[in-house]
């Protein structure tokens, strides 16, 4: 049940990370809350392996807190990339005359 409760809020952390970054239209809408529940239980389920209990704080700590870091993370280089993908190509359909 701790998984459950520990995906969905890593989803929410990053949903609200999601308005507070900037940049936001050059993504999708559930792009960072699906890289904060993909984190979050990957390492929740990946400390339980290695042997922390769910009634731990440090193992609510580095979930949601990788969750929130892998969030901004990818919020804020899918903006840079984007443009400079999107640039790339405008360069390349407009025959270089821009």
């Amino acid at each position: 049940m701790e998984l459950l409760f520990v995906t969905i809020l890593g989803a929410g952390i990053a949903a609200i990370m999601r308005y507070a970054l900037p940049a936001r239209h050059s993504y999708g809408l559930f792009l960072l809350p699906a890289v904060g529940a993909i984190v979050a239980s990957i390492v929740w389920v990946a400390l339980v392996w290695v042997g922390l209990t769910f009634n731990g704080g440090w193992i609510w700590l580095a979930s949601l807190g990788l969750s929130s870091a892998a969030s901004l993370t990818v919020g804020l280089l899918v903006p840079r990339r984007r443009h400079e993908a999107d640039t790339q190509l405008l360069t390349r359909l407009s025959g270089s005359k821009t």
